[in-house]
């Protein structure tokens, strides 16, 4: 199993538009070969010594079969569309493959 951990983070003040935008996506990236998991989070309202990614980022969980999955899912349609719709609210994004 493929784990994908990504950081992204919107221009000051984007996210919530960025979000909306992300979560179109989200029901055909569940219908692709391979999928596990792939789910938007940000930080909860717990107070503590918890690290917080911060208002303007979300994290992206991500679980694939296989590499070759999680290469199909970044070459995918439906990924270059949401980068056309997205891009110019991104300001930053960190993404993490592990196995």
């Amino acid at each position: 199993m493929i784990n994908v951990i990504a950081i992204i983070t919107a221009h000051p003040g984007k996210r919530d538009e960025l979000l909306k935008v992300f979560t179109e996506v989200v029901p055909l990236v569940h219908q692709e070969k391979g999928y596990i998991e792939y789910e938007p989070v940000t930080d909860t309202d717990n107070e503590g010594s918890q690290a917080k990614i911060g208002e303007d980022s979300y994290m992206v969980i991500e679980k694939w079969e296989t590499m070759d999955d999680l290469r199909a899912h970044s070459a995918s349609s439906h990924m270059a569309e949401f980068g056309k719709k997205a891009g110019h609210l991104i300001a930053d994004r960190k993404v993490y493959v592990l196995d």
